[in-house]
């Protein structure tokens, strides 16, 4: 495959990837029920959405794109997935009322996470 082929392929995945992400994280009942047949519970809800900031991200790390220092794929994926994570398990603490024991270091890890990539390319390289 060429240089081109492939970059297209990835290109095109990744709009289909992001586009699922998007769509289970909006209504992951649906999603469910077309994809396996399935009705899906409130926590299997919960969990989808979780798998819908994961596929966003990932599409966004396997964008195709030329190297800029300071900016790559990886770097967006990881920063997109810590930072939406972050936020929504958060979100489902302090609105939802949910959580068990893991729920808030979580919160605190990724969005310690985050902050940190954000840093890294705003700090002068040594």
């Amino acid at each position: 495959m060429s240089l081109v082929s492939t970059r297209r392929l990835l290109a095109f995945t990744s709009v289909v990837e992001i586009g699922t992400g998007v769509i289970v994280s909006i209504a992951p009942a649906f999603v469910v029920k077309l994809l396996i047949g399935l009705d899906v519970s409130a926590d299997g809800t919960l969990l989808a959405r979780c798998f819908g900031i994961a596929l966003v991200s990932l599409a966004l790390a396997c964008w195709p794109g030329k190297r800029v220092a300071g900016d790559s794929s990886t770097f967006r994926g990881m920063l997109t997935y810590n930072a939406l994570i972050a936020l929504y398990l958060g979100y489902l603490g302090a609105f939802e009322h949910l959580g068990g024991l893991l729920l808030w270091p979580a919160v605190l890890l990724h969005g310690i996470v985050a902050v940190l990539l954000v840093w890294s390319i705003r700090s002068p390289r040594s």
